[in-house]
């Protein structure tokens, strides 16, 4: 044991010893660089610049994108991020080339003479089968009907003129088709209905007496049709799969006027756009019925 300690303290004594590392000129012996360290002082000098290097790697690899040309250490997550990302942009970009070629081929096509102009393509789909479709009033809407029409004060006919005194407030409005309101009035954004979202085949219905004044086919809102009612009062009801009631026609308040459907260009999905138009302005049929 006193052998070991008597080592040690040789080593550190030599450690302490003081050594000069000259650089000098080999023809005239001139010195041009001298330095004076201990082995202990460039042990701790050599030691702490290891550990610099080795912590300013270790940040550089941890914390910048070299880390991702290191095999294995590469952020996985984020490269399925940037893989699915590019190929959602490709598939975009594929889009839109398959349009543009069928744009110009189109336009080719109508300059050379082959399709006219004004040429309608979205034309009506007549291959659906509505010959099984019940257009019979159910039940409940018989007994809401005689029930209402057994009250003078909210006769469905409106012949006695009174109504035209009071507006439309007073009207009993008959709600065309039940369901889900999924765009609302907006006179701003010129939406001056409401689209109704029900299922496939739901009949139609007038909302009030009146005349069909108007019956027709457009490729933005499909199957259409117009009623004329008393005071002024004009209803529409557009992306229909099919009318039931031709122009000039008279129909009562609750009569299957049309088949619900997803016809037209700005159709999005089998429904109604209904509006009400009173002395020329459109109002938000939400004042008047529940839909």
């Amino acid at each position: 044991m006193p052998e070991k300690k008597k080592r040690f303290k040789v080593l550190m004594q030599r450690m302490r010893n003081r050594y000069r590392l000259v650089v000098m000129n080999d023809d005239t012996f001139e010195e041009k660089l001298s330095l004076r360290s201990t082995p202990l002082g460039l042990t701790i000098i050599i030691t702490a610049i290891s550990i610099f290097m080795i912590v300013l790697v270790i940040s550089i690899v941890a914390f910048t994108p070299l880390r991702n040309y290191i095999p294995g250490y590469g952020n996985d997550y984020q490269v399925k991020k940037q893989l699915i990302e590019l190929a959602e942009r490709t598939d975009s970009l594929e889009q839109v080339t398959k349009q543009n070629a069928q744009f110009y081929e189109n336009f080719k096509r109508v300059i050379s003479g082959e399709i006219l102009a004004d040429t309608l393509l979205n034309k009506p789909n007549n291959e659906k089968n509505y010959n099984n479709v019940n257009l019979n009033p159910s039940k409940e809407d018989s007994v809401l009907r005689n029930e209402v029409e057994s009250q003078g004060k909210y006769s469905l006919a409106f012949n006695d003129g009174k109504q035209n005194k009071t507006g439309i407030s007073s009207f009993f409005f008959f709600t065309p088709v039940k369901g889900t309101i999924t765009s609302s009035f907006d006179n701003k954004k010129e939406h001056f209905g409401v689209d109704v979202a029900a299922p496939e085949n739901e009949a139609i219905k007038a909302t009030l007496d009146g005349t069909v004044i108007f019956t027709g086919w457009s490729a933005e809102t499909g199957h259409v049709v117009h009623l004329q009612h008393n005071n002024n009062l004009i209803s529409i009801y557009k992306h229909n799969s099919k009318l039931m009631k031709k122009q000039g026609q008279y129909v009562k308040a609750g009569d299957v006027i049309a088949i619900i459907g997803n016809t037209g260009e700005q159709s999005t999905g089998t429904h109604l756009h209904f509006e009400l138009w009173y002395n020329g302005k459109a109002v938000d049929p939400q004042d008047y019925m529940a839909f």
